[in-house]
């Protein structure tokens, strides 16, 4: 395969990554920067170390070593990690240039493709998690549970205690739940009419 095809395929992949898959969904433009810049260099290594007589097992502890620099710098969520080792598995990809094309480009496609879907909106949209202060201290796990439950009106799946203060009387957890549904809405509310209103009554 010609170095262009190769660097077109990748930069067609990795603008797909950033620009169509994560930006719209984040909007953090800063990791944009970053899987662009990450998935470039991957890409000129790869092919350097494809046409020179360094190892590639030398090439891949640099990626390792850059990784872990880069992830430690800052404070990212993991959904973010997974795109950043995502840009980098694509450059890398393209740099070593497997044959035929199309394992290249398949390749390619199956890691947009599961970030996708696993990045989806609607892949368990009614889950959260947050890391919440509490200003008692609980040391039963029932009663815990109980409290979160009725001050977030959710149903609680799981809970880590991170910190327990019993001097300050604080608890710090980190809790994963399930939003209560909503109620349903009084007639007439859905044309803005208030549900005591003679007109909602009347209907």
């Amino acid at each position: 395969m010609s170095l262009l095809l190769t660097i077109a395929i990748d930069l067609t992949a990795i603008a797909v990554l950033a620009f169509a898959l994560y930006f719209p969904r984040h909007h953090r433009r800063d990791l944009v920067t970053a899987f662009l810049g990450i998935n470039i260099g991957v890409l000129a290594v790869s092919l350097t170390l494809g046409s020179s007589t360094i190892g590639a097992g030398l090439g891949l502890g640099l990626f390792g070593v850059l990784s872990i620099i880069r992830l430690r710098s800052d404070e990212i969520a993991q959904h973010e990690v997974a795109y950043y080792f995502a840009a980098l598995a694509l450059g890398l990809i393209a740099g070593l240039n497997p044959e035929p094309t199309w394992t290249m480009a398949g390749l390619m496609l199956l890691v947009i493709a599961v970030m996708f879907v696993a990045d989806h909106p609607r892949l368990f949209r009614r889950y959260r998690q947050q890391t919440i202060e509490l200003d008692r201290a609980f040391t039963s796990e029932d009663e815990l549970g109980r409290h979160l439950g009725n001050i977030l009106d959710a149903r609680i799946r799981s809970v880590q205690v991170r910190h327990l203060d019993l001097v300050n009387d604080t608890t710090l957890v980190d809790v994963r739940f399930q939003p209560n549904p909503a109620p349903p809405a009084p007639a007439g509310s859905s044309r803005g009419i208030p549900a005591g209103h003679p007109e909602a009554v009347a209907r």
